[in-house]
């Protein structure tokens, strides 16, 4: 696997730390495909949207989602209150030579059913995983918590991007810690735009980095 053929999940380890943001940037950088398989609370704007109006994307570079639901809550319950069962064999992934990013909804332990986690669904697809965390206080727990219900499943792990103010020493501990490098470091942006997501990725050398990681995350 290359670049050119890239296929990453894109998962938080908690609501709100900016995973369609650091979706956005991958797109970018990578020149990828996107695709949001469940999307709830589509009422507020839906992730798709945000990334393609955010890059400028042409209609074709985001894939459909396979289930939208109205309510921003859980998917199993958002599913529930619409009378639909989100069912596995319809997350089967899209079949694309060119890279894709994949964003999940919410963390690795959300619900899809109440008898499927997402973390079930990540070890169907087995892509390697990039982690997005809080730079601040609490970002400990819960990414070791995350990478370690990973691991223990043995889905790979590419890496951490840390959405965030710069801290002093957690990307370093949690690096040490989990033996999973930081790929990049986004700081809180007042207005993002292409130019600016486009300059952290060269200014971070995140394509230089990802090529390193793509042998190691079998190792995972």
């Amino acid at each position: 696997m290359n670049l050119q053929s890239l296929k990453l999940i894109v998962c938080g380890t908690d609501t709100d730390v900016g995973k369609t943001i650091v979706s956005s940037f991958l797109v970018q950088g990578l020149k990828a495909f996107y695709w949001k398989p469940i999307q709830s609370g589509f009422e507020e704007g839906s992730d798709s949207n945000t990334v393609q109006n955010l890059l400028k994307l042409p209609q074709g570079r985001i894939l459909p989602e396979r289930y939208k639901f109205k309510a921003a809550v859980s998917p199993h319950w958002a599913a529930e209150q619409e009378s639909q069962l989100i069912e596995p064999l319809k997350l089967r992934l899209p079949m694309l030579k060119e890279p894709l990013i994949i964003e999940t909804a919410g963390g690795v332990m959300v619900p899809l059913t109440r008898q499927y986690l997402q973390i079930d669904q990540l070890r169907k697809w087995m892509l390697p995983v990039l982690l997005v965390a809080r730079t601040g206080l609490g970002t400990l727990n819960h990414t070791l918590l995350t990478i370690e219900a990973l691991k223990k499943r043995n889905i790979p792990i590419i890496g951490i991007i840390l959405n965030g103010p710069f801290h002093p020493d957690n990307p370093k501990t949690l690096s040490e810690i989990s033996g999973i490098d930081i790929v990049a470091q986004l700081p809180i942006m007042d207005h993002i735009s292409p130019e600016m997501l486009s300059r952290e990725w060269n200014e971070q050398k995140v394509s230089e980095r990802l090529e390193r990681l793509i042998p190691q995350t079998n190792t995972c």
